[in-house]
């Protein structure tokens, strides 16, 4: 794994899907990893975070991934905001992930209608041919979200179900949550030390 430049921010989005332990470990992780984040959070987003961790405000997930480094490497943009830099191709980024990502997000992504700064930024990830990693967590999937989620893979999209594995025996909730981001910092390019790796256990 080659990794990313860790000066050149991640876009980091926050809808309103089941999810909010996901999207609040993913950005301790890239915090550890020192990587630079543009973040954006729905309004549906804070309520997640807020029913899913109790975390009220942006200040409280601040005090959750760590405020030191909070205050070093994540920018916050208002997702009503339009005009953000996440919104301009001009912009640099590294790409973009939205975890938990909505089914109305990714059928707007998928239609390329754009209302707010977290689908205006994906769009602006997709034109630009960047990498966007989506996280849906949804069940059952409805025709419609599968062939939204088809249309977008082809048009490069990494689709990436909150789906937590089995094999590695989990014992907490905590471990179930890792297996996911681990899968996430993957696809970023991203170093991490979430979980043993298939298969290590004979390499050492």
């Amino acid at each position: 794994m080659s990794g990313v430049e860790p000066r050149i921010p991640f876009t980091i989005a926050i809808t309103g899907a089941s999810g909010a332990p996901y999207a609040v470990r993913l950005l301790e992780q890239l915090c550890v990893a020192g990587q630079r984040v543009s973040l954006l959070v729905s309004s549906h987003g804070y309520r997640l975070l807020a029913t899913e961790t109790g975390i009220q405000s942006i200040g409280a997930l601040r005090e959750a991934v760590g405020g030191r480094a909070w205050d070093d490497l994540i920018t916050v943009y208002d997702d009503a905001d339009r005009g953000a830099a996440p919104a301009s191709g001009s912009a640099r980024s590294a790409g973009m992930v939205i975890c938990p990502c909505s089914m109305g997000t990714l059928s707007a992504i998928a239609a390329g209608s754009s209302r707010s700064l977290v689908e205006r930024a994906a769009d602006v990830t997709l034109k630009e041919r960047r990498k966007l990693i989506l996280v849906p967590r949804e069940t059952p999937l409805s025709s419609i979200h599968l062939e939204n989620m088809l249309k977008l893979s082809r048009a490069g999209v990494v689709i990436l179900p909150a789906a937590p594995g089995f094999y590695h025996q989990p014992r907490s909730i905590p471990e179930l949550v890792d297996f996911v981001v681990a899968r996430i910092l993957d696809q970023m390019g991203v170093e991490h030390s979430l979980g043993q790796r298939w298969g290590a256990e004979q390499d050492t």
